[in-house]
């Protein structure tokens, strides 16, 4: 196996393990699926997908960079994610949330889509993130800008896989769930909590 073979195993393995790790997208991918079916839970993975790309696409032309060294513009940005994170919750402890949308009412698939875009574009961490992680499975002596790009890309990748699995299985999970009035009251709590704690993970971060 050449060094190369063996840095893409190892950048796919460690990718899927990244984006295995429940987050915003993770929490948004699930709550829409289980209240909004899996055609909802789609939608929402791509609206999470859209914004990894945004921000890889943020990382590559030296925006972590400003980030980093403008602490105004951060804080600015982690606020505001901070703020929506904290709506999302109570809008569903309200029954208001994510898990009361349906995909096929007229222009509900954007504003699933708009949402995912918007929970993941709120974290100025993320294109740090690209910034600390991809460029230790560049292999030296090639054009390292292009390497960047394909391990860019196989990250979105791996994110758009992981969270269609994630929609897959809440989606086996739902008719149980919708079945019993007591089990929605509770994954309403439970979906609120978790936006209400990944706002307080969110607020926590340092630039």
């Amino acid at each position: 196996m050449t060094a190369h073979a063996f840095m893409t195993l190892q950048f796919l393995l460690t990718a899927f393990i990244v984006c295995l790790a429940p987050g915003i997208g993770v929490v948004y991918t699930l709550s829409m699926t289980l209240g909004g079916g899996l055609r909802a839970g789609l939608l929402a993975t791509l609206g999470c997908t859209l914004a990894t790309v945004v921000h890889l696409g943020a990382a590559l032309l030296g925006l972590a960079a400003v980030l980093h060294t403008s602490a105004v513009l951060f804080q600015a940005i982690k606020w505001a994610g901070v703020l929506y994170l904290l709506w999302m919750a109570w809008g569903m402890l309200r029954g208001t949330g994510t898990l009361e949308v349906r995909a096929e009412r007229p222009g509900e698939a954007g504003r699933i889509v708009w949402r995912g875009i918007l929970l993941n574009l709120l974290n100025p961490k993320l294109p740090m993130f690209f910034v600390a992680f991809l460029p230790q499975f560049v292999t030296p002596g090639a054009d390292a800008q292009m390497q960047l790009l394909t391990l860019g890309a196989g990250f979105v990748a791996m994110t758009f896989g992981v969270f269609v699995l994630y929609a897959l299985l809440a989606g086996t999970m739902r008719a149980r769930v919708l079945a019993s009035d007591r089990a929605m009251a509770w994954m309403r709590r439970a979906f609120a909590a978790a936006f209400g704690a990944l706002a307080v993970r969110l607020a926590a971060e340092r630039a």
